[in-house]
């Protein structure tokens, strides 16, 4: 056990590295200045990602409409991936690709910010999504890790995680929603 943790620590500081060699510290600032903007102007988060993404979307907006180290008020945002009644007529009237997609034509508005966690960066079902955002003029961040698949040159923004390991992406994912989550706690800080 000890060595498996050893490996994850490692892996960890040698993408770590990567991160900030290539400038992924201040796309991640960058992200965070936009999450803060879009909830500031009274527009909400809506965020989508498929397995491991789509708890990580689920973990991030809990994050913003709960709250995460200090109390503030509840922020609007929605994790895509939990109303199983819309999931399933959507996969069964139209297609998995779209389960995504039709929430945002029916969810999102201009002035709304729509995430999309992929950790190959080429889930079709957050393509078909950011497709649809784009149509409403919806700023769209894609979280993302390999080299950004398809998704990267798709989004407005892409946080990329420069690693081809599924659970290394995840885990710096989570890092990062826990970092934009900590700058959103400082911009309501009512102090």
């Amino acid at each position: 056990m000890e060595k498996y943790i050893q490996n994850v620590i490692e892996a960890k500081r040698r993408v770590l590295d990567e991160f900030e060699k290539k400038g992924c510290k201040d796309v991640l600032m960058k992200v965070s200045e936009k999450v803060i903007e879009t909830l500031k102007s009274g527009h909400k988060i809506l965020i989508a990602g498929n397995g491991g993404s789509a708890a990580d979307a689920q973990h991030f907006a809990a994050e913003l409409v709960g709250r995460f180290e200090t109390e503030r008020k509840g922020l609007p945002a929605i994790a895509m991936t939990t109303d199983t009644s819309v999931l399933t007529s959507v996969v069964n009237d139209y297609s998995a690709n779209r389960i995504f997609s039709r929430q945002v034509e029916a969810l999102a508005n201009e002035g709304d910010l729509f995430i999309g966690i992929s950790t190959s960066g080429n889930s079709e079902n957050v393509i078909e999504a950011v497709k649809a955002a784009k149509e409403k003029n919806v700023y769209c961040i894609g979280m993302l890790g390999k080299a950004g698949g398809q998704l990267k040159s798709e989004c407005d923004l892409s946080l990329i995680v420069p690693s081809g390991t599924t659970a290394r992406v995840q885990e710096i994912h989570v890092m990062c929603i826990h970092i934009i989550c900590a700058f959103v706690d400082q911009a309501y800080d009512e102090k």
